[in-house]
């Protein structure tokens, strides 16, 4: 966190370098959030840059003795979710719908990959269905590994407020695979 706070300082007195060095550090964190709130890569990339934008031209207003990592992704968060509620179509590119199996490591079989991958798209389109508001919590807990705290911080929310939060989006969540089990669209490998 030192180390962080030298950055953050160095860039608010105008070293550049010590910024591309905060965005090195958080840029796969700050795009895999983005990536698990919006669906899609190319949005995913944008968003992430505009949270790092966003970030840079606000960092006087950042409060050291928060952490760096909260402060940021709940830029990236509050984005996404303004991204969300604007979005009225959802489009689908064409080159998200193949398998993307010229990417797997030459010890896995295709077969395996492809049906990794279908369980990824399982998995982001289920998290599509649930509200941006519980989407958030889901992705903040699991696969940002936050702590409740954490949470609060990024949410602007208390930690029991979060926990209530995380419990209506995994119910959510449940409803949505329910329902998507009874119509039986989910992968064997997603069960």
């Amino acid at each position: 966190m030192q180390d962080e706070i030298v950055l953050i300082r160095r860039t608010r007195a105008g070293d550049q370098q010590a910024f591309a060095r905060l965005v090195q550090q958080y840029q796969s964190q700050v795009y895999n959030l983005c990536y698990r709130m919006l669906g899609n890569p190319s949005d995913a990339e944008e968003a992430a840059q505009e949270t790092f934008l966003r970030a840079f031209s606000r960092l006087k207003t950042y409060d050291e003795s928060r952490k760096f990592s909260s402060w940021l992704l709940s830029i990236g968060s509050h984005y996404c979710i303004d991204r969300l509620r604007r979005r009225r179509f959802t489009w689908t590119d064409i080159d998200d719908l193949a398998p993307k199996l010229e990417s797997h490591r030459s010890d896995e079989r295709p077969e395996q990959v492809y049906l990794q991958t279908e369980t990824a798209d399982d998995v982001q389109r289920m998290l599509g269905k649930v509200s941006p508001l519980y989407r958030t919590v889901l992705i903040l807990r699991y696969w940002q590994h936050a702590s409740y705290q954490e949470m609060g911080d990024i949410l602007g929310i208390s930690e029991s407020a979060v926990k209530s939060r995380l419990h209506r989006a995994r119910k959510a969540m449940a409803d949505v695979v329910m329902e998507q089990q009874a119509r039986g669209y989910l992968t064997p490998a997603a069960l």
